[in-house]
């Protein structure tokens, strides 16, 4: 008999624990499905105090490309005390990003990315205010149309410079190369030369690990959902715990980094010698009219670097591990070129046009090897409603690219490389952009609206002069004991292919002959 009400007793207090749990977690579904009275866009519950965090741990994008799947174009879900709306429509992106971007052009000011590292500077991390306005008027100075056809030398010259270096490191085709810190340092030595006026010599420079080491740890430590701390602030006091401390070590280094490059600028100009045209020299003999502190300068040109290196060294490292599965393709894209350019000289961007295959390679690396799906989310600074669905103000809206990237109806089988499906695409990647029908647009993995990525010319013409060039150059071949791993990432937010190694042979003796070698 006691035994039976001991047990009773225990089922009671069992049965009221659980129906305890389940209330309070319905009160939080509940709370967490409207804001001021009005119903949200529908969306995952998530967990008390974390929200949606412990599902985007890992391969993020893949989490909102179910959930979109589950809860349609628009969906809320919440990081922590943060609500986020997620974008997986091009109609819907269009009609928030771009016809209301009055609204939905600021950025939240993430702990990590803003305060800790950035230290409330950087054109990507800002909110839409006078100094983003500032910053990026100033930063702007340096990607108009002129000023790429001023850079042109220049990316001819690191194409080349990385051809030379793949066929002295392969020895002509003789043993495998690992071809990615040649693609990182091409990319690095573009926005070196138009940053601080300066240049490395090789992968060896010590220059080119130290930056590409900072560059990935930047994209580690402040991907938009990867940091609890930006969303559970009391996370905040246990820096040993978090990123916190990494990103402040992270932030030590950009600064002594850049700083440092650009002190050394500085003194020149004092000391009277000649200093190459730079932003640097530019943004410092501007200084005291812009009202710019040293920060302000180091970390206008730390944003350009990260920005202007990582996306476009991860699309051409993506382009080396993909193109050896397909000697096909990688056959019609020579022939093209050896019709078009010959083989008397390297590829120039005035052969683009006339190199539509290569072109549709290059788009359709980029719509399936994105290397930023989230990219930088955007917040809305005022409440809105959208069809019938509420956003409050201070609301951060992702664009969810992968999903709209691998959406069936606009790319059938999405999970098949086919540069076919672009071939009659003849957009650039700005025209393309600004198309009237957001649907005909042909990736989105620059952003959109105003806070769109203004590099996107430069990043163009380096990414195809590089493809065209090593395609002008080389047959490149998987190895037959070492299979490329397409699927798995290097990175937590930014996206570059594992490491890996190829055979790169030269395609004929015409190339040692045009690169003086």
């Amino acid at each position: 008999m006691v035994s039976t009400v001991h047990d009773i007793g225990t089922f009671t207090a069992l049965s009221t624990l659980v129906a305890t749990v389940f209330a309070l977690l319905k009160a939080f579904s509940y709370v967490r499905q409207s804001v001021k009275g009005q119903k949200l866009p529908p969306g995952p519950a998530g967990v008390p105090f974390l929200g949606s965090l412990p599902f985007l741990t890992h391969y993020p994008e893949m989490a909102l490309d179910k959930w979109a799947k589950k809860f349609g174009p628009l969906y809320s879900m919440w990081l922590g005390n943060q609500l986020f709306v997620v974008v997986s429509d091009p109609q819907v992106v269009k009609d928030l990003v771009i016809t209301n971007g009055s609204i939905f052009s600021s950025r939240k000011e993430m702990y990590m990315k803003s305060k800790i590292i950035f230290v409330r500077r950087g054109i990507t991390a800002t909110p839409y205010d006078e100094t983003w306005r500032k910053h990026r008027r100033l930063a702007a100075q340096f990607l108009g149309n002129k000023q790429i056809s001023n850079y042109m030398p220049g990316l001819m010259l690191e194409v080349t410079d990385m051809l030379k270096a793949l066929y002295s490191g392969g020895k002509a085709g003789e043993v495998p190369v690992n071809p990615q810190p040649h693609a990182g340092r091409t990319s690095l030595n573009n926005i070196l030369t138009i940053a601080f006026g300066t240049r490395t010599d090789s992968i060896d420079h010590p220059l080119v690990g130290h930056w590409l080491k900072h560059s990935r740890e930047f994209m580690n430590c402040t991907g938009p959902v990867s940091n609890v701390v930006d969303f559970v602030p009391f996370l905040r006091n246990f820096p040993n715990w978090t990123m916190v401390n990494r990103g402040k070590r992270l932030h030590q280094g950009l600064v002594d980094t850049c700083g440092g490059l650009i002190s050394d600028i500085d003194r020149r100009m004092k000391a009277g010698e000649e200093v190459p045209e730079c932003m640097a020299k530019f943004l410092l003999s501007v200084k005291e009219q812009e009202q710019l502190d040293d920060l302000d300068i180091i970390f206008i040109c730390c944003a350009f670097m990260i920005g202007g290196v990582e996306t476009t060294a991860a699309i051409k490292q993506w382009f080396l591990a993909h193109i050896p599965a397909f000697p096909e393709m990688q056959r019609r894209a020579q022939a093209e070129i050896d019709q078009v350019v010959g083989r008397d000289r390297v590829p120039v961007a005035a052969d683009e046009k006339s190199l539509p295959f290569t072109r549709a390679i290059i788009k359709e690396i980029e719509r399936v090897h994105n290397p930023f799906w989230l990219g930088t989310p955007h917040k809305s600074t005022e409440d809105f409603t959208y069809q019938g669905q509420f956003i409050p103000k201070g609301t951060v809206v992702i664009i969810n690219a992968y999903t709209m990237h691998m959406d069936p109806k606009r790319y059938p089988e999405p999970e098949k490389f086919n540069p076919d499906r672009y071939i009659n695409d003849h957009y650039t990647n700005t025209e393309s952009a600004n198309l009237a029908d957001p649907y005909q647009r042909d990736h989105w993995m620059f952003g959109a609206g105003r806070r769109i990525c203004p590099g996107i010319p430069l990043a163009e013409q380096e990414i195809f002069l590089a493809i065209a060039g090593l395609l002008w150059a080389f047959n490149m071949e998987q190895l037959p004991n070492e299979p490329i791993d397409l699927t798995e990432y290097d990175g937590l937010s930014g996206r570059s292919p594992v490491p890996f190694r190829i055979k790169m042979t030269p395609r004929d003796g015409r190339v040692k002959e045009v690169l003086a070698l």
